[in-house]
């Protein structure tokens, strides 16, 4: 039954008991609603606000957190600077931990299947990990970007991503979350990350 099947199923089920509800009688005396509807409440309230000025403080306001958010946004706190020089290698290949099949029950991939994805695709571009609050770590990375010929991702861990974007007239990327320095296990910065085989190859690197 799709989504839409469902939620007719639940109001009719709500309209159909509602109807056949039994009427229990008078328990107390009634009275009319006196609050006023919410949008009029809303209404109201905004109209206030424009009067004030407040609602333009607010969008002011919520603006500036936006752009600040953008600007600077939250540096990831579980990586360092390289102290001392590491390299590892990371393996993609992740095992099916459930049967894929067909919308008629015929198996499609099987549990236990291996999938690395370096048999499909391949990593074209280096993964360039640093801190843009280090100027040792932007110049480091600047110089590599040029020695790649900018064949590599330049990716902050902190900093302003935006202003290295205009001073260097190329994109640069936030780990936003820290989500792929978890995935590569990556703990000091500069990093590089790069395939090798059918690995990645991350090599920590004093700036």
């Amino acid at each position: 039954m799709s989504i839409h099947a469902n939620i007719l199923a639940i109001l009719l089920f709500g309209l159909v008991h509602t109807a056949l509800a039994e009427d229990l009688g008078t328990v107390g005396p009634t009275y009319d609603i006196a609050e006023k509807d919410l949008l009029d409440t809303i209404h109201s309230r905004l109209a206030r606000m424009v009067e004030t000025g407040e609602l333009s403080q607010k969008q002011n306001e919520y603006r500036d957190r936006v752009i600040g958010a953008i600007e600077q946004p939250k540096p990831l706190a579980q990586v360092k600077t390289t102290s001392t020089k590491r390299s590892f290698f990371v393996d993609p290949t992740w095992v099916l931990d459930r049967d894929i099949r067909a919308a008629d029950g015929s198996l499609l991939f099987a549990r236990g299947l291996k999938i690395n994805p370096f048999d499909h695709v391949s990593l074209k571009e280096k993964l360039l990990f640093f801190d843009g609050r280090d100027r040792r770590q932007i110049l480091f990375a600047k110089e590599t970007l040029r020695s790649l010929d900018g064949r590599a991702k330049p990716i902050l861990v902190a900093g302003e991503p935006l202003r290295l974007m205009r001073d260097w007239k190329r994109r640069v990327f936030y780990d936003q979350g820290g989500a792929l320095i978890r995935k590569f296990g990556i703990r000091q910065v500069p990093a590089i990350v790069a395939q090798d085989g059918k690995r990645f190859r991350v090599d920590e690197i004093r700036p």
